[in-house]
């Protein structure tokens, strides 16, 4: 059983399936937490909405529901994986990086974020690559 994990699988069009449950469970995550934050921001806000605040919250509302739907059609939801991936990416290299490079980042907000964001290195080990190259880069599917 244990086995099969790490063995392309058809039902999964060749890919592991260990990587499956791993986007699966950040796909969840992902749902469970940020959406639900997201949305009861949404819901609850009182006074006048900051426009780019606003918008940000909109946005991680609605990548972080299409997340939900990742659970269950995983490989083909990746692109909100990939999205993560870069928005996180992009965070951490101009906002955290620079910060931390200038002794600047401990004990502050951004080094909570970082600490949360840093951990997009676990899905991305587990992304499987060859599949995203090939499916939504190149355009082609099995």
């Amino acid at each position: 059983m244990i086995k099969n994990l790490f063995k392309p699988s058809e039902k999964y069009e060749g890919v592991l399936p260990i990587q499956v449950y791993v986007m699966k469970l950040f796909f969840l995550l992902m749902f469970l937490f940020a959406a639900k934050d997201a949305w009861i921001e949404l819901f609850t806000h009182q006074k006048k909405w900051n426009p780019e605040i606003a918008i940000a919250w909109c946005a991680i509302a609605a990548y972080t529901t299409l997340a939900g739907v990742g659970v269950f059609r995983t490989l083909k939801m990746l692109p909100i994986m990939l999205f993560m991936y870069f928005y996180k990416g992009l965070w951490l290299c101009f906002v955290a990086y620079p910060l931390w490079k200038t002794d600047q980042l401990s004990g502050t907000e951004e080094e909570g974020w970082t600490q949360v964001f840093i951990l997009i290195v676990i899905p991305i080990i587990f992304t499987p690559w060859k599949y995203v190259f090939k499916t939504y880069i190149l355009g082609r599917s099995n």
